[in-house]
């Protein structure tokens, strides 16, 4: 199986949370390259590092090889697995980063999505200040 993931690159220490001034890391999953390069864009304009899953299989995999997230944007409908079964396996798994469904799905979804595990709920296409907004909240909690 292929992956977009280099789990190699993200392989984190458990304490890695507490280092001072450690760039904030993001895990971009969905299946279209055009949002994963818009999402991208907007979080590298914050600094934060970036990368992506093109599935959330992919995205729980990544976590299993031991690579951590301070944020992950997560896809509601993908193939393979989709982000609302994503969301709930890493929430099994323990796995406490802030989590942001973003879906282009209607209202009708979210509360299933949100049951899953997540943080927050946005439309597509994220906007600058929903972006500005998480990381804030990152930095806030961390």
């Amino acid at each position: 199986m292929s992956s977009s993931y280099d789990v190699s690159s993200s392989l984190n220490n458990k304490n890695a949370n507490l280092n001072v001034g450690k760039k904030l890391k993001a895990l971009i999953v969905d299946d279209d390259p055009i949002v994963r390069m818009v999402h991208k864009a907007l979080l590298k304009k914050f600094g934060m590092e970036t990368h992506e899953a093109k599935n959330g299989q992919e995205a729980v995999l990544a976590h299993r090889s031991g690579a951590c997230f301070d944020l992950i944007l997560m896809d509601l409908d993908m193939p393979v697995m989709n982000g609302r079964q994503a969301t709930k396996e890493l929430r099994d798994m323990h796995v406490c980063s802030l989590i942001a469904g973003v879906t282009s799905l209607g209202e009708a979804e979210k509360k299933s999505f949100m049951d899953a595990g997540l943080d927050y709920y946005y439309q597509k296409p994220l906007a600058i200040d929903v972006v500005r907004n998480l990381v804030e909240k990152i930095k806030d909690d961390a």
